[in-house]
């Protein structure tokens, strides 16, 4: 096979795109940015992402699904009021716009019309911030080649962001506006005043942090579904089994963390030995049963009273 010689190229990701090919001959350009959906070789050719995202990949994805998701919940929670029939409802909206925003991203990315995506593989973590790595041979002039090494997996979560957020516009305010008659007319719209701060928010921290997110999120859902369970169960005086079972959104709360739980395991262990990684779940109950035994030495609604009572 023949090949156009050049100079060497540059760069980290600096490559050199396929002109023309012709059988065996291959002539390629100049050294630059590689086109989108493309990223360099060992050799320093751009080359098309042809590979199917790994497991690791999929639950970084899902996890940067769940934020929104779970701040809906939140908001929608929070300002909902303990009276208010309509925090179900929305509930199930905010899981349908999610849902519906997922499937819309698959179905507009490469290839277009199926729930499938084509991808390069993430090797390091400057994969996620090739724009620090711009070479400069003389010192004076830069030669960019910024693009996205680890496609799509940094573009297509703005996408799904996007749909979420245009879904939510579309959607939330004729439901809530419908149903939500138990709350005042400024109560109604807080927790889709709350989507118009957060999302933002989650758009930078995907933009600056993407690549740390990615490394962290297992170590970060166990952290945060650890902690958020052990104050929920403290803030409701959980103190025995008993206490658990007696309303079902305490157990619906707590099944939603063990999800999270196994979530964060599956996501650190990779799965990568199946037989050897699977009895890790069994772990997932570990931190609820530890709270029941110990809550008696600590006493919850004792703290919660005398914090209450300013002691």
């Amino acid at each position: 096979m023949a090949v156009d010689i050049q100079p060497a190229c540059l760069g980290l990701y600096c490559g050199k795109t396929l002109l023309f090919k012709n059988g065996s001959t291959e002539i390629y350009g100049e050294c630059g940015v590689c086109p989108r959906g493309q990223r360099t070789n060992a050799q320093k050719y751009c080359q098309p992402c042809t590979e199917s995202p790994e497991l690791y990949d999929w639950l970084y994805l899902g996890f940067m699904a769940m934020l929104p998701l779970v701040l809906h919940w939140f908001f929608i929670e929070w300002y909902s009021g303990k009276k208010s029939s309509s925090a179900l409802f929305q509930h199930i909206t905010a899981l349908c716009e999610c849902s519906a925003a997922a499937l819309i991203t698959l179905l507009v990315s490469d290839p277009v019309g199926v729930l499938h995506i084509r991808s390069c593989r993430v090797l390091m973590l400057s994969d996620w911030y090739t724009m620090l790595y711009n070479p400069s041979p003389d010192y004076v002039t830069t030669v960019h080649c910024t693009h996205e090494a680890v496609y799509p997996l940094y573009t297509i979560v703005f996408i799904y962001y996007a749909f979420c957020l245009v879904l939510m516009m579309l959607l939330r305010p004729l439901l809530v506006k419908k149903i939500a008659c138990g709350l005042g007319k400024s109560d109604r719209f807080k927790s889709i005043y709350a989507a118009l701060y957060f999302f933002p928010i989650l758009t930078v921290l995907q933009a600056v942090g993407g690549g740390l997110l990615y490394y962290a999120f297992p170590y970060i859902i166990l952290v945060l579904s650890l902690v958020t369970l052990a104050v929920y169960m403290s803030a409701s005086e959980i103190e025995n089994c008993y206490d658990l079972l007696v309303r079902k959104k305490r157990l619906i709360v707590l099944f939603s963390h063990w999800l999270l739980h196994a979530y964060g395991i599956i996501s650190i262990s990779r799965v990568d030995k199946l037989e050897q990684d699977l009895p890790l779940l069994a772990l997932v109950p570990t931190p609820a049963l530890f709270y029941l035994f110990t809550a008696k030495f600590t006493e919850p609604s004792r703290i919660l009273s005398e914090g209450a009572n300013g002691h």
